[in-house]
């Protein structure tokens, strides 16, 4: 049975992996405010996972709530450094400034997703990728900010792994959908799960 989805996101990437993935979906933004969420969540001392599926799950919720008869997916990305979270950068210096953080170390990108249907939330998972980076010198910093240009700036990592991003990174553990921000593979099976797709 196929049916008629929402994804609560205008990300580009997320509407591409979902177009590739030949579903049948519309978008519809979430209007949630995602910084006072993650404070009360980590005021509560709520891991990154659990953080990054909250986030999900009021998204999908939001989107429910206009659209209480579709099937709406929420996602969201939340990065980790040691335990710290990061958020997007503010401008070019403070990129730059995300990358030397994370140079030489490893990162989480926790991606949580959540399906809501009547204002409910019938499914939820979180995916993880372990990105390490690899030791970042000031001049090849320099160029990659050049490079990159100023679209990193939406990026919480800044970097685009599909694009220049690869080059800074030695190892990953984790698949590419997660990176991108939709964990597709974990996404298909809870589709599945609940009937909407064909099995």
């Amino acid at each position: 049975m196929a049916a008629r989805l929402i994804l609560a996101s205008n990300s580009a990437s997320r509407k591409m992996l979902m177009t590739g993935a030949k579903l049948d979906f519309s978008t519809q933004p979430a209007d949630v405010d995602e910084r006072a969420i993650e404070s009360e969540l980590t005021a509560g001392n709520a891991t990154p996972p659990e953080i990054a599926v909250a986030l999900a799950k009021a998204k999908a919720l939001d989107v429910s709530r206009k659209s209480p008869n579709t099937y709406v997916i929420g996602s969201d990305q939340v990065l980790s450094l040691e335990g710290r979270l990061m958020h997007k950068p503010a401008d070019m210096a403070d990129a730059g400034d995300h990358i030397r953080a994370m140079s030489g170390r490893t990162h989480h990108l926790n991606c949580g997703v959540a399906i809501a249907h009547q204002c409910v939330v019938v499914w939820s998972d979180v995916s993880i990728a372990r990105m390490t980076m690899r030791p970042i010198s000031e001049p090849f910093l320099e160029n990659y900010l050049a490079m990159a240009g100023e679209g990193i700036l939406g990026s919480v990592g800044a970097y685009h792994f599909e694009g220049p991003g690869i080059q800074l990174f030695e190892k990953i553990e984790g698949d590419y959908f997660t990176i991108l921000g939709l964990p597709m593979l974990t996404l298909l099976a809870g589709l599945r799960e609940l009937d909407l797709i064909d099995a």
